[in-house]
């Protein structure tokens, strides 16, 4: 049987859905392509939706099964060993809960991610000291102010997780913040100047948008809670909303789930202050700090 593992890449689910695909192509149910592996229906459905990862003897009988030529056999196979391979973020496994192990390899292969944040700073835009705070609080899960070890693996995740925003062909990243993660201090005035000196520096990246939903403005559709939404390059990804809860996170995918959550990010957007007046905002609450 397949190796089931905590959460796959995102090169495995793209594969997976690659190989629903041929299957579908080539006329064939999944108790088809049960028959030829000597497994069961639900374990063909397992690795077309990268709930196991991929092994390579079962994808190569299976796409000979479904008439792949061999040389696009042999380049399916070439592209399933590297999705096998570990993401970076796997070394935090001690401390990264499976379920937010598929958030940032969503996050590493978006191309563009939209962020709704009523509490906290986002994790792509924290200081390390902030960041530091808010992990030690138990704010976001469970208190480690007593395992200072564990406070400063998240933080180092954190951290490496910021160098998308500056790689090569980095996502765009399109934030809408409530005042109240602003005006809620995380540590003392120093540490609340640095998270502001920092959100102005990110605001000068081409590929990053932040904007504040002031007090001032009222409600808006977003007072629920946070959530992403995450849109891919790859046609086998559609766009996908993470929504986190105390001890855990759903992710959604259904057309009309997404859609529900966009025109609320794109109403949010528009009740917000514009880029140009959060800079504004940041640089006069700063003066007050």
């Amino acid at each position: 049987m397949s190796e089931p593992r905590s959460a796959p890449t995102v090169g495995q689910v793209v594969l997976g859905r690659r190989l629903q695909d041929l299957r579908e192509s080539a006329g064939l149910k999944r108790e088809d392509a049960a028959k030829v592996l000597r497994v069961t229906a639900a374990t063909v459905r397992r690795m077309e939706t990268a709930e196991v990862a991929l092994k390579i003897p079962y994808l190569q009988m299976l796409l000979k099964s479904y008439g792949v030529t061999e040389a696009e056999a042999d380049a399916f196979v070439r592209l399933a060993e590297d999705a096998n391979r570990p993401g970076w973020w796997q070394r935090f496994h001690d401390i990264l809960p499976g379920w937010f192990s598929m958030y940032v390899s969503l996050e590493g292969a978006a191309s563009l991610i939209r962020s709704y944040e009523p509490h906290f700073v986002p994790g792509l835009l924290q200081t390390e000291e902030y960041a530091r705070g808010v992990l030690r609080s138990g704010a976001i899960g469970r208190s480690l102010v007593d395992d200072p070890d564990r406070v400063e693996r998240h933080v180092a995740l954190r951290m490496q997780r910021q160098e998308l925003l500056t790689r090569e062909n980095a996502p765009r990243l399109w934030v809408v913040m409530d005042e109240t993660a602003l005006r809620r201090p995380v540590g003392d005035a120093d540490v609340m100047r640095g998270q502001i000196d920092r959100l102005l520096d990110a605001m000068a990246l081409p590929n990053v948008t932040l904007q504040v939903a002031q007090f001032a403005s009222g409600p808006h559709p977003g007072t629920y809670g946070p959530f992403v939404l995450f849109r891919f390059a790859v046609p086998e990804l559609p766009d996908m909303v993470y929504s986190e809860y105390l001890t855990g996170a759903v992710y959604l995918d259904a057309r009309p789930e997404v859609a529900t959550h966009l025109e609320v990010m794109d109403r949010m957007a528009a009740h917000a202050a514009t880029a140009q007046r959060t800079k504004e905002i940041l640089r006069d609450l700063r003066k007050e700090l």
